[in-house]
């Protein structure tokens, strides 16, 4: 019988992530790992820590450098997601309504209200920039003022909160995201080392990853980024060697993708609206290190140009049937 992604339409609840899988009794690394083989079309399964020797030497892995911002501030109705800078001062928000759980979306607020923060901050809103985000503008340094007082976006299929710490990956360095670039989560400092003793190169980029659509599907939005000129001339150096680059996160796929020149890649940084999918195509991935997407995510147009739609098929129907857990706590899924 033909598996297609039109009958994967709903996520069964129970294989949500609650809790980080330390809380789960893993290690970080520990987690499930569904190995989707693009050249024979098998799909296997495996734990993380095996992923060493499922590369090969002289594969490059490119890794997403962005450090996760406790970015929800709460007030006594609203919590208060800021998603991401968009020049001039202004930052991207979303307004959203606090429940016993977590928060649901609001439809209040107008162009130019003012509200008051905890610690005795403004956000002004200065106008929609999609139908869920407003641009808006706080009258003291954002990233100073999450610091004190934000706390780690949460969304109700999380159970409770977490410390900050749990939303950070062994490569953030920068912080700037909204939201874990959660692919490179179960990568710990031991098995970085054994990846690199087995000859498999890192390469950073860096995309500040903006607020999720937990509610419904929407386009993805500009985001920024950043592709050093070391990281442009790793890739084009492992592709001439025949290597493999894989992508670690489809943050990490959107920002080399938006630095493509050609027939290869030059160092390049600020916003990008880049959306793969199937009919673009990807020209300098071979391979992605991705979580689990929900259904109709923006995320499945790229790991279909990845992987195809019979294999991708085939694999979430494999990850449905054992049991693999979605969202930035859950298990992950390697294209190569």
């Amino acid at each position: 019988m033909t598996v297609t992604l039109d009958q994967f339409t709903d996520l069964p609840p129970d294989l949500e992530a609650h809790e980080p899988p330390e809380a789960r009794g893993l290690s970080r690394d520990g987690v499930q790992m569904l190995v989707s083989d693009k050249a024979s079309g098998a799909v296997d399964h495996h734990r993380f820590t095996e992923l060493p020797g499922l590369l090969r030497p002289g594969d490059l892995l490119v890794v997403n450098t962005s450090g996760t911002l406790p970015a929800a501030v709460h007030t006594e109705r609203i919590a208060v997601h800021f998603s991401g800078r968009v020049g001039g001062g202004d930052w991207l928000v979303e307004l959203r309504g606090l429940t016993a759980r977590a928060s649901v979306p609001y439809a209040g607020g107008m162009s130019g209200e003012w509200i008051p923060l905890p610690g005795g901050a403004t956000l002004r809103l200065i106008d929609r920039h999609t139908p869920r985000l407003w641009r808006a503008r706080l009258d003291t340094d954002v990233v100073e003022y999450l610091r004190r007082h934000g706390r780690p976006i949460r969304y109700s299929y999380v159970d409770r909160d977490w410390p900050l710490s749990a939303y950070q990956t062994v490569f953030g360095v920068d912080p700037g995201s909204a939201e874990m670039p959660s692919a490179g989560r179960p990568f710990s400092d031991a098995l970085v080392t054994r990846l690199i003793a087995r000859g498999v190169a890192f390469a950073p980029i860096t995309l500040h990853t903006g607020v999720a659509s937990p509610e419904k599907d929407e386009p993805p939005y500009a985001e920024w980024f950043d592709v050093p000129a070391s990281t442009a001339r790793r890739v084009d150096d492992t592709r001439r060697a025949g290597g493999r680059v894989i992508a670690v996160g489809t943050t990490a796929v959107r920002a080399l993708e938006s630095a493509a020149d050609g027939g290869g890649v030059r160092a390049a940084r600020g916003f990008t609206e880049h959306v793969v999918t199937p009919e673009l195509g990807v020209r300098l991935v071979d391979g992605l290190l991705t979580g689990l997407h929900e259904p109709k995510s923006t995320h499945l147009w790229m790991l279909r140009a990845i992987a195809g739609d019979d294999l991708l098929a085939r694999s979430y129907a494999a990850a449905v049937d054992a049991r693999y857990l979605w969202h930035e706590f859950g298990d992950v899924h390697l294209i190569a």
